[in-house]
């Protein structure tokens, strides 16, 4: 499914998006950042000090022009009064005074979620340093969710040689009930459409149809209910086993009736653990390309990196992050499945 990157690729190249690094400093991000400025698929903004960023790349032998790129730090920056403003008028309610809000704002991630919600930047990328609740916390209270109450979730896109898929949660709900998992499929199926994929949800669980009785299942049973109470026009079938979702033979021996049959491309787990340990499985033995995690819910782009990502990976991140940001009409392009 190299072709499906290269679409993305394309499409981002059409129109590049603005996309903050908050770890500008961060040898991997340095090497995304030249990739990035020669595929032309997003236009990378760095955090940092810029004596650190330009000893870092005379250090690593990157041939990069340090005076064409675009860095803020933020100790220094002119945006630092307006954006410590912003955030205390965000989050004064929660009891932050000033001086607070101006040693937050000092912090790169937050100074580059900051960004993002002024509108200096179109989204932002992080995580080589940092975990995901250290990305997820500042989009929560700068950014925050779409709903009021909306979950923000975690998509991998998995691009195997004749195979595309994508896995959520497998970066933020530890164990979502049956209603969050609902949201989490919607969102999924959502995004697919963002990349001109055409969403088949499978509901995964240890049980196909019926075939064992548990609490565990009983949740994604209701998860798949109320998909299908609230979106009907969605493709998908739950509760199965992870065979049945994939495999043709094995959905017609354990499933019949499914309206997927062994071809769905979402698989949606029923809880952080197993949905994040099939995402690595899948990419370190199958050798697939793990592109994510896509956070799904926030008003803007915000994503996250695994701390064991390649160089490669930031740039096609970016590639990603530009198309989620710009909003593309998929009218007439034939879509992915």
């Amino acid at each position: 499914m190299k072709k499906f990157i290269n679409f993305v690729k394309k499409t981002a190249k059409a129109n590049p998006k603005r996309i903050v690094f908050p770890e500008g400093f961060e040898e991997r991000v340095l090497f995304a950042t030249k990739k990035i400025l020669k595929e032309k698929t997003a236009i990378p903004v760095l955090i940092g000090n810029p004596d650190i960023i330009r000893r870092n790349i005379k250090n690593l032998g990157i041939k990069l022009n340090f005076d064409a790129l675009e860095i803020h730090d933020p100790l220094t920056s002119s945006k630092r009064k307006e954006f410590a403003e912003e955030f205390y008028n965000l989050r004064k309610n929660k009891g932050i005074t000033e001086e607070e809000a101006m040693k937050t704002i000092e912090k790169i991630n937050y100074f580059g979620t900051m960004m993002v919600h002024m509108g200096y930047a179109d989204g932002m990328i992080s995580g080589t340093t940092y975990s995901t609740a250290e990305t997820v916390r500042p989009a929560l209270q700068i950014i925050k969710t779409k709903e009021k109450f909306q979950k923000v979730s975690g998509v991998f896109f998995l691009i195997l040689e004749k195979r595309l898929l994508l896995f959520a949660d497998a970066a933020i709900t530890i164990d979502p009930n049956s209603h969050d998992l609902a949201d989490i499929a919607i969102d999924t199926a959502e995004t697919a459409k963002k990349f001109n994929i055409e969403p088949r949800i499978g509901m995964l669980s240890f049980s196909t149809n019926g075939s064992a009785k548990h609490p565990n299942v009983d949740k994604v049973r209701e998860a798949t209910a109320i998909i299908k109470d609230l979106r009907p026009d969605l493709i998908v079938e739950g509760e199965m086993q992870v065979d049945a979702a994939l495999v043709p033979d094995i959905a017609k021996r354990k499933f019949p009736e499914s309206k997927l049959q062994g071809d769905a491309n979402i698989l949606i787990f029923p809880d952080l653990q197993s949905g994040n340990i099939a995402y690595k499985l899948v990419e370190r033995l199958a050798k697939a390309k793990a592109i994510g995690p896509i956070l799904q819910g926030l008003k803007k782009p915000i994503n996250d990196l695994s701390r064991g990502c390649s160089w490669r990976d930031i740039a096609n991140l970016a590639a990603f992050t530009s198309c989620e940001a710009a909003d593309i009409d998929y009218t007439g392009f034939k879509k992915f499945k």
